[in-house]
């Protein structure tokens, strides 16, 4: 029950929030979704078109995977592609996450009356995993959060102006929701609508005939408004006929299909049941799912005595909740748009919350620091890279470590300050988390100027194990022209160097590939690896983290004739 949030923290937990979504934002190495390298593929491609439309790509089956604004966002962003890198992609997903956390503030600081309360709410939802691992990568997931939210943060902001608004209102809400389709998919013009619903409902008292009186038409401005702008792709497109093929069968229908069983069974076991839905969509807060838990668990407590807000904050997740448990395919992910809400709900309830889950954050911050601590001083002080180069952290790095568990003890220590460090120790937990991974953005992890000038224009077979992962490498060794190959056969030396003549091989450390004679190795560098047998993972685990979780990559020229590309399929497409 304690724990007051003044000014002063509000201030400094801003300033580290801010460092911590910029700091590593061109970062390969960023948490992410697999996403985010189709979606550069399809921009490069599209740009190379030299049209906005039709949107272009190699792979198969993945061209109108997502609906337009999110390419032209890249497109614009790295300015057709002439400056090209992950820092101007992902730039604009920081801003759109950015001005969500200020549209909520003003939202909460309006009807709670408190500023503090409305920098809280902001800096809370900041702090949630899901919205770092989605709100700084080129991902779909920033603009649609954003646009979704804002009419629900005006309806709070507003109150009954915007309410009582016969034209306007219903307008604003229409056009961002369709841009929110324009930039993920119509579909969630169902929960959008519904939870539109459900505040007119509340509004009106939990009066249905007047719900359906004075607000009916609204919603119904707002939906056909929204899907009349998401209607603009088919009519600018080209090939209308493959978006509805692609998008709207394959991609949006095609979640309602059964995936193991049948719809019921799916939808009350296995990886899609409507119970993991739940969980995932709490762990979207990351370290602060168990605050997330009481918050929730003290709102059923007193949902007597709730507020018009808090209870409008509820429907919003109820209504979301509700229409992501219909399609066959359920995951938290879906849920993004209602965690600034969840935030908010936090920062009102922020005074009365127990200290057990703060705790609970503080002790996960603790361990995942400590676990950081031991593997980086496993990779300075060992041997592991014998003459491949010196695994080196800054005192910069150090001095973040050391400060970030003070501030995690003191927490757990003094029960005063264990809510605002528990606060501020998520944002240190993401820094440390970038920082550690810090020296493969150096030279160790990269290619040399001479190694990319010496592969210019020229056939380059890379490892990949997923889609578009040869997006990755041409931040590398730009300039190339990459084909993957499967990753399972980096290691299998002899096999790649007589059939490809410039190629990627691994080689764990301490060993020199072997290669022929005429074979020349022109460049090097360190790679992560990303799947461990379970003889590894527990050699790790007793010390030896280097030997198993890095590899050595070597550029090889070799006398191999090069293959027909006609009949190869890229593995990477």
């Amino acid at each position: 029950m304690r724990g007051s949030f003044s000014y002063r923290s509000a201030f400094l937990i801003l300033l580290l929030g801010v460092f911590t979504y910029l700091y590593g934002l061109d970062s390969r190495f960023a948490p992410k979704n697999g996403d985010e390298y189709p979606y550069m593929h399809i921009v490069r491609m599209t740009a190379d078109a030299g049209n906005w439309l039709p949107l272009q790509s190699e792979m198969d089956g993945i061209k109108n995977t997502k609906p337009p604004l999110i390419f032209w966002q890249g497109i614009a962003s790295s300015h057709w592609v002439s400056e090209w890198s992950l820092l101007n992609l992902r730039w604009p997903s920081v801003l759109y996450t950015g001005l969500t956390a200020f549209f909520l503030f003003l939202a909460v600081r309006r009807f709670s009356g408190k500023t503090q309360t409305g920098l809280l709410a902001a800096l809370v939802w900041l702090s949630f995993f899901a919205t770092y691992r989605y709100g700084r990568p080129f991902l779909a997931d920033p603009p649609e959060v954003f646009w979704i939210s804002l009419p629900f943060m005006a309806l709070l902001y507003w109150g009954k102006s915007a309410f009582e608004s016969k034209f306007f209102f219903p307008v604003l809400a229409g056009v961002c929701f369709g841009l929110a389709l324009f930039a993920k998919s119509f579909a969630y013009i169902a929960p959008a609508t519904f939870a539109l619903g459900l505040y007119y409902w509340r509004w009106r008292q939990w009066s249905i005939p007047k719900t359906l009186t004075y607000d009916l038409y609204k919603i119904l401005i707002a939906g056909v408004l929204a899907l009349a702008v998401f209607a603009l792709w088919f009519a600018f497109d080209p090939n209308p006929e493959a978006v509805w093929k692609e998008f709207v069968l394959g991609e949006n229908a095609g979640k309602f299909a059964a995936r193991n069983s049948n719809y019921l069974l799916d939808l009350l076991r296995g990886g899609d049941s409507i119970w993991l839905l739940l969980i995932t969509t709490l762990a979207n807060a990351g370290l602060f799912t168990f605050v997330l838990i009481s918050t929730l668990w003290q709102c059923w407590r007193g949902r007597r005595f709730l507020n018009l807000e808090e209870v409008l904050l509820l429907l919003l997740i109820l209504a979301f909740l509700i229409v992501f448990t219909l399609p066959s395919q359920r995951s938290g992910r879906y849920l993004l748009p209602v965690m600034p809400a969840f935030a908010a709900l936090i920062a009102l309830h922020w005074e009365r919350l127990p200290l057990w889950g703060f705790r609970i954050a503080l002790l996960l911050q603790g361990i995942i620091l400590a676990l950081l601590l031991w593997i980086g001083s496993n990779l300075q002080f060992s041997s592991f890279m014998g003459t491949s180069g010196t695994w080196i952290y800054s005192y910069c790095h150090w001095i973040l470590m050391a400060a970030s568990l003070f501030i995690v003890l003191i927490g757990l220590i003094k029960s005063h300050y264990a809510k605002t460090l528990a606060l501020a120790g998520c944002f240190l937990t993401y820094c440390t988390l970038t920082s550690s991974l810090a020296p493969l953005e150096g030279k160790l992890g990269r290619y040399s100027v001479e190694t990319m000038t010496q592969v210019q224009g020229k056939d380059v077979w890379i490892p990949c194990d997923f889609r578009a992962k040869d997006e990755e490498y041409r931040l590398l060794l730009p300039g190339a022209k990459l084909h993957g190959y499967l990753a399972k056969d980096a290691a299998n030396i002899a096999k790649l160097i007589s059939s490809y003549p410039i190629v990627a091989v691994h080689a764990p450390f301490g060993s020199q590939p072997e290669l022929c004679d005429s074979c020349q190795i022109v460049g090097q560098r360190m790679e992560m690896r990303a799947r461990h047998s379970d003889e590894e993972i527990t050699q790790m685990l007793q010390g030896q983290i280097g030997k198993h979780l890095f590899v050595n990559e070597y550029l090889v020229v070799t006398p191999a004739i090069a293959p027909d590309l006609s009949n190869v399929k890229d593995v990477c497409r």
